[in-house]
């Protein structure tokens, strides 16, 4: 005599949460358990889990010949989220517990040799799936991923401690036995950022990045050590327009992927600083079973990379398509994932090994040669892929010595604010985003503006795609002054962004 029971779970590729069937089929034999369906090592370890935990929440383990098939076959499974469906076959085709409901329910969740249930990565991911695919599946999952997984708008989540607190829930015939349908009440706490008010001089600098910020662009700053680049940086999340719903879910959904995600982080945006020790897969994403990386984890935040010529050269190449793309696909001889990456790059660097040329007060040491070879480690097309690339100077003494009071975090983040907000009402996105058609619909210059483009171009030798993200920056600085029309000093300022760079 064989019996079947037959669950709903799901596996993650990447973004996507496939569903997976989970089938139990005990049989006459002697005792023996197999899992099958293309199951890595943490799968199949699923067994001495699943056997402790049923038998410590009183149950009995068949003493029968057990076969779990996770279907498709050719899907890789990965991780221990399939226990808990395991489990609830293994019980369910045992009659230890009634079937009846199973076929409504979606499960996931680890379980302890006790019978805990643990923690899953990409929860939200996987309840993003279920809405994804139309499904009206009720989702049971452990009780730590229930506030990420009910982001998603309408998804039915029934958090469980437990495996009896799930067993009980279909054989209990009272409320009180029942599981909950948890409701996300997530609040946005507002994040302490460094303020630009204690950054000393330095008004071209925090002007560019106000720019950047408004206009989503990417930024280059060259200067000497301690020059304020790390500093400035790392108040820049906290001038950056407020996160949308749905940019949100997206950033909160790859962070779940990566095990990160709390609920206390809900609409902030994430800052990721990688050391310039980081490897390619380590940046984009990679792995037997892919991964995102940095550029993923960065997505719809910012990702600073200090010290840029240190990264290897090869890995900073790997940047240029998802720059332009805001996606990152990873291929691997058995699967490929597709991972979002659309982050803002903010990077500095020094001028020259030393550091120190066009410093004024300390004498650089570096001939023409070695300084090219430093500066060539940075590939040209990636260069023009980077909107804004600035000098940041070294601060003189007696601004240093003042009192701070310059202009506080608050106060340029609601002018990018509202300029962020009139490129949506305008156009539906951000310029950074526009398309050359969109160029030249937005972007259009009077004589004088097109003379002026036209001469810096003929004289910086600069590309197609340098030409496109002038105007795209031209027409950010034209925002924030509330000018409907871009004009020449406008312009000027965009082309100021684009020069100050190496020794060009």
């Amino acid at each position: 005599m064989s019996i079947l029971a037959i669950l709903k779970s799901r596996a993650l590729a990447g973004m996507e949460a496939q569903e997976v069937s989970v089938e139990v089929h005990l049989a006459n034999g002697l005792p023996a358990f197999t899992i099958v369906g293309l199951a890595d090592t943490e799968v199949k370890e699923a067994k001495d889990r699943v056997r402790a935990a049923i038998q410590n929440g009183g149950f009995d383990f068949p003493a029968q010949r057990i076969t779990v098939n996770l279907a498709p076959a050719d899907l890789p499974k990965e991780s221990g989220r399939f226990d808990l469906p395991i489990a609830l076959g293994i019980l369910a085709a045992s009659k230890q517990i009634p079937s009846r409901r199973l076929h409504q329910y979606e499960f996931a969740g680890e379980l302890s040799l006790s019978g805990e249930l643990r923690p899953i990565r990409g929860a939200l991911a996987m309840s993003l799936a279920t809405r994804r695919d139309g499904g009206c599946l009720a989702f049971i999952l452990p009780m730590a991923n229930a506030d990420e997984a009910a982001l998603v708008a309408n998804a039915a989540i029934y958090p469980a401690a437990t495996l009896l607190d799930v067993c009980r829930h279909f054989a209990g015939k009272s409320v009180d036995n029942m599981l909950s349908r948890h409701e996300a009440m997530p609040v946005v706490v507002p994040q302490e950022y460094p303020d630009f008010a204690d950054v000393k001089g330095q008004t071209f600098v925090k002007r560019a990045l106000e720019v950047a910020a408004a206009g989503s662009h990417s930024v280059l700053m060259v200067g000497p050590p301690g020059t304020g680049k790390t500093m400035l940086a790392s108040r820049f999340a906290g001038l950056l327009p407020e996160m949308s719903d749905d940019e949100a879910l997206e950033s909160a959904a790859v962070q779940s992927l990566a095990g990160n995600f709390r609920i206390g982080q809900w609409k902030h945006r994430p800052f990721r600083a990688p050391h310039h020790t980081s490897s390619g897969p380590a940046l984009v994403g990679g792995g037997s079973v892919p991964r995102p990386g940095e550029i993923s984890l960065a997505h719809r935040g910012v990702l600073f990379l200090d010290e840029l010529p240190e990264f290897n050269r090869h890995v900073l190449d790997v940047l240029r398509e998802p720059m332009e793309s805001g996606r990152i696909t990873i291929s691997r001889a058995a699967r490929q994932a597709d991972f979002p990456a659309d982050f803002q790059l903010i990077a500095a660097m020094n001028p020259c090994p030393c550091g120190y040329f066009g410093h004024g007060g300390v004498v650089c040491r570096c001939t023409p040669d070695i300084m090219l070879r430093y500066q060539s480690r940075i590939s040209g097309p990636l260069l023009d892929r980077i909107d804004i690339q600035i000098e940041v100077a070294a601060v003189p003494p007696d601004i240093l010595a003042a009192p701070a009071h310059g202009e506080s975090s608050a106060v340029i983040a609601a002018r990018v604010q509202a300029a962020a907000s009139l490129q949506l009402e305008r156009q539906g996105k951000r310029n950074q985003y526009l398309t050359p058609r969109e160029i030249d619909h937005y972007c259009k210059l009077d004589r004088i503006s097109k003379s002026t483009l036209k001469h810096s171009m003929e004289s910086f030798h600069w590309s197609g795609r340098a030409y496109h993200r002038i105007l795209r920056v031209a027409r950010t600085i034209a925002d924030i002054a509330k000018s409907e029309r871009i004009q020449e000093h406008h312009l000027s300022e965009a082309v100021q962004y684009r020069r100050a760079l190496l020794t060009d």
